[in-house]
This record gives C-alpha cells, structure tokens and sequence, in this order.
C-alpha cells in the first residue's frame, strides 16, 4: 500500500499521556503528523479547531468513550476514519464500534507495524464523505419517477433478494440502498458499507472477508471482514463496478454460497447477508470490454433500481430546496429562512450536473453564508457562479449571468473575477464560521484539505 501523504496528520485520543507520546513517536518515524488529546470531549475540540486526517482513539475513557467519541466523528466529520485501540477482553467492543462507524481496531499491546498497517489503511479510506452524508436526507419527490422509485424500494424491501442500484454520481444510490435495509425484516440489523473503489486489490478482499493472524505483513491478529460484520443484516458494496476481476471471483462465490474465507485462512464461514450493490458506471460495456463478469453481473442484478438524474424530475427541485433549506437552518442552529419564488424558479433553470448532492451543497452555502431571512434570485445566481455551475437559462436570468461574468463587467478578466469570487467566498465562510476551518470548509461544500489548498492558492493562509 502506498504511503500516506506527507501532510497528513492523526488525532491521537487517549487519558494515558505516556502511551499518547509513544504512538506519536511511532507514527511520526513513519512520516505522519499527530496531535494529543486526553479525552474524547479534548478530541472534539480539536476535531473543531483545525485539520485532522484520522483518529486513532482508546476504547475505555473516563467521561466520553471511544464508543461515543465515534458516534460524534461519524455525526460531525464523516470524512476522518476512526481506529480504535482496545485490549483482548473488548473485542467484542471494538467490532460493535466498527458497527457504528469506527474504521477499524488495534488490539493491545499493540504491534508497531499493525498500528502503522491500520493507521496508513485509514488514511487510504479518510477524505470520501458518503453519498448518504452528502445528500443528508430522505428521498424526497412526488414526481412520477420517484413514485416509481418508492414502489420498486417497497417491494424490494420486502425481500432478502439482491439488489442493484444504477445512476449517476450524486442521485442518492446510498439513501436508496439505506431506505430498503431500513424497510427491511433486517432493519434491526447492521447496515455495513463496502466502498469498493477506495481500496487497492489485496486491501479490499481482508475488507469484504476479513484476515487470519500473519496472513500479510502488519496482520498481527485474527480480524472480522465487512461480511461478517453484516451478520444477519445489509451488506452494501457501493460503487461495485470498480471491483478487480480477481476479487470479482470470490464475490461471485459469496453470493452463490453465502460463504467465506478469511484472508490467509482454511476454514469456511456461513454468513447470512443480504446483498446491495451500487455503480454509476456502465456495467454492460464492461462485459463487452471483458472489465466486469457477466456471471457475477446477473448475481447483482436480480432486482434492478435505477435511480433518475436531478434533470429527469425537475418538478422536485422546488421541494428538494425548501426541504434542505428547512434541514440545514436546524443543522446549523440559525433562524428559519425562506426561498422566494424567483429562487426556486431560478433553482429550476439549471441543469444540475452534480444531481441531488450538488444542490444539498448549494442549499448549504445558502443558508449558512446568508445574511437575511429570505433567500432572493440573485443569491442563487451568485452562488451559481461562485461554483461554476453551467447556468443554462434565457431571458432575464441568462443577462443577470452574463453580467457577473463578463470581463466588460469590471474590467477584469474572467479568471481574475473568478478568483475574486473564490477568494470573498472564502473569506466570507471564514468570518461565518469564527476562524473555524472544517466548519468554513462543510458550509463551502469542499473537504478540508481542499479548503487548505485553497487558502494558500488564494494568499489566505
């Protein structure tokens, strides 16, 4: 596996200040940044305060757990994987954390090279907020489309047969696959997510089956894979598409034998799960293209869901907006606000390339970074240019947008006032957010590092 990037820095949470300083030795000698804090309520402070890539965390601590600790990260920074470190006696624990959220565990005494191992894999995962955490709602619409899209949720719930849900980046596959496990007879049960496109071939096979003790270099103990952590529940292998032929074969025989075998191991282990996959890529040409089984594609594809692009169900745009706006003046803790009729309409015009999670983001922006209690047309059009969107529109709408963007306009060029929108942006996110750079950077609807980036290209930092 590759190495983490030199930049990156791990949150290390524990109440014993000598075990804290050792394993920030250990992962500096490795090349990786550390932070200290001596409890999990310490760790959310500087979890608010600046930029962290990943946690490593005890289980057992006075006050706030680690059990609680992840709940907290899972809630508030969806991005930064959480390892655990726990003795023999919480094992149990420590795959119950995983349940919740928790990226993986470090049994102690621990090994160097596990900790490394496990900390570098972490820091291969962290960074991908889920389509479920992006869209951050239910599935919301009364058009045809949707309706149809409930009916096939409903009937497919009902069931323990695999399904296969297809569309585009941003429509909402996760809240799809959630909404069937959550109507399921399994809704009791764990749902457990598999990102298949994140991890390397090897990595990804101890991930779905889990690993036998000394099965690679850093396996120092017996692990639970995905699989098994989904025992009696939901196993969702999202973006399913971007699996290895290699690993493909061993899927093919989980879903015909519910059966697996850990990485490095003999024995084979009964599993009750019921399958959901997702992709946005197109999984027949891959067949043509020899990328993809068809053997294992008609496993996956018993119940076929798509899921349709924003553009296909333009009459829910107004209702998916004034539900985000609803949902993140609660979020954030702000007063009430209202989306005016000409920002609907104005919401309606553009094509929406980046689907339900580009306008979740934008609502965001809205509602955070505005000033009043009515959200009007032009401020939708600003933020429509602040993020280069394809603005699409005639008329009046089309003039407002050439105006905010003609190089006649100022007297600048185009690439100056997109910097100079960039750059208030920032700033403006900044100031709402009292300096607090992950907060500026989920209202910008950019990842930290991202934001990082951004202020040193800006001259902010």
């Amino acid at each position: 596996m590759a190495a983490p990037a030199s930049d990156a820095t791990v949150l290390i949470v524990d109440d014993d200040a000598a075990l804290r300083k050792v394993l920030g030795a250990l992962l500096g000698q490795a090349g990786i940044a550390s932070v200290e804090a001596a409890s999990g309520r310490e760790a959310l402070l500087v979890l608010q305060s600046r930029l962290v890539d990943a946690v490593l965390a005890d289980l057992r601590m006075p006050e706030m757990d680690g059990m609680e600790l992840v709940s907290h990260v899972a809630r508030g920074w969806p991005d930064v994987p959480v390892v655990m470190l726990t003795a023999h006696g919480t094992v149990a624990l420590a795959v119950e954390a995983m349940k919740r959220g928790a990226a993986d565990f470090v049994l102690k005494p621990f090994d160097r090279e596990e900790v490394l191992f496990v900390i570098q894999k972490a820091l291969a995962l962290g960074g991908r907020p889920t389509e479920g955490a992006a869209l951050a709602t239910d599935l919301v619409g009364e058009s045809e489309r949707v309706r149809r899209l409930r009916t096939s949720i409903q009937r497919s719930a009902a069931t323990s047969a695999t399904v296969l849900i297809r569309g585009e980046t941003g429509t909402g596959k996760e809240v799809v696959a959630r909404a069937i496990h959550e109507q399921s007879p399994r809704r009791a049960q764990p749902l457990v997510k598999v990102h298949c496109a994140a991890l390397p071939e090897g990595l990804l096979e101890s991930e779905l089956f889990g690993h036998e003790k000394g099965a690679f270099t850093g396996a120092t103990s017996r692990k639970p894979g995905r699989v098994e952590l989904a025992a009696g529940g939901t196993l969702f292998l999202d973006e399913i598409g971007d699996v290895p032929l290699s690993t493909q074969v061993k899927l093919l025989r989980l879903l015909q034998e519910r059966a697996i075998e850990r990485v490095g191991g003999v024995d084979t282990i009964a599993v009750d799960v019921r399958f959901i996959a997702a992709t946005h890529r197109p999984l027949e040409k891959m067949m043509a293209d020899g990328e993809f089984r068809e053997d294992l594609f008609y496993r996956l594809n018993v119940i076929p869901i798509e899921v349709p692009p924003l553009r296909e169900r333009p009459s829910d745009i107004a209702l998916l907006a004034r539900h985000f706006t609803r949902l993140f003046c609660a979020a954030h803790q702000l007063p009430a606000r209202t989306l005016e009729a000409g920002a609907v309409e104005r919401l309606g015009m553009a094509p929406w390339p980046g689907n339900v999670r580009q306008l979740s983001n934008l609502i965001e922006r809205l509602v955070v970074l505005g000033t009043g209690r009515i959200i009007g047309r032009t401020d939708v059009e600003l933020e429509l240019a602040r993020e280069g969107a394809r603005l699409g529109g005639t008329g009046a709408a089309a003039a407002t947008t050439a105006a905010l963007t003609s190089p006649t306009r100022t007297g600048a060029s185009l690439e100056q006032q997109r910097h100079d929108l960039e750059r208030a942006a920032v700033q403006e996110a900044l100031a709402r957010a009292n300096d607090n750079r992950t907060l500026a950077a989920r209202m910008l609807g950019i990842s930290r590092r991202t934001l990082y980036n951004k202020l040193e290209e800006l001259g902010l930092d």
